[in-house]
């Protein structure tokens, strides 16, 4: 797994100031008011243990599949006669993800490959269930290629969540299920397959980063 926030620890970097911050202040309210006063800080603390946590899940490695990027719920797949981001250049599927605040919010490659596209947008903070946050919201996009197929998979800001991260560059290579960022508080992800990858997901279904098909290539 490559180094930076997400690594193989139980929660990720990207946490740790949320966490010691709530700690410093049920201490300090606990010692200074009353214990009640820290109980409101003691529980954020532990949501946002519960919240950055980092699963360990063994990927199984398939070349011919797509697995989902994140955990959450399929809220529509999307038939496109070409991607919107000019990378497919073909007809393909879009299949929205919605991460609540409660799911995992590690993000995870759905395939092998090399990052051919990069771009990040600055923009609204919509919330991420409304159908056009892929335009108008902040977001950033991979376009990753290997010998069998070119995927984009756009991660999105919604209404709380303000701050995308990533650990990867262009032309870095990623492994199937490799952590690449993740996304505070909210969110959804987008990934664009071509068509001659058959979409085995439906709308509402909830999905596991990492574990979950949700494309097969066809025969």
């Amino acid at each position: 797994m490559r180094s930076g926030g997400g690594g193989l620890t139980p929660i990720i970097s990207e946490g740790y100031p949320f966490i010691g911050g709530c700690f410093v202040l049920t201490l300090l309210f606990g010692w200074s008011f009353h214990p009640l006063a820290a109980v409101i800080p003691f529980v954020l603390m532990l949501y946002f243990c519960y919240f950055f946590r980092n699963p360990n899940r063994h990927i199984e490695q398939d070349p011919s599949v797509v697995l989902s990027p994140a955990d959450g719920t399929v809220t529509d797949i999307v038939p496109l006669e070409t991607d919107e981001d000019g990378f497919l250049q073909e007809p393909c599927n879009k299949v929205i993800i919605f991460m609540s605040v409660f799911n995992v919010h590690v993000n995870r490659s759905p395939i092998d490959g090399e990052i051919k596209l990069q771009k990040y947008y600055c923009g609204r903070f919509r919330p991420a269930y409304k159908d056009t946050v892929g335009f108008e919201n902040e977001h950033h996009l991979l376009g990753i290629e290997n010998s069998r197929m070119r995927i984009t998979v756009k991660q999105i800001a919604g209404i709380l969540a303000r701050r995308i991260v990533s650990y990867v560059t262009l032309d870095d290579k990623l492994k199937q299920g490799e952590l690449y960022g993740m996304i505070k508080f909210g969110s959804c992800l987008e990934v664009v397959m071509p068509k001659d990858v058959a979409v085995t997901v439906e709308k509402g279904q909830k999905v596991m980063g990492g574990k979950t098909i949700i494309g097969r290539i066809k025969d």
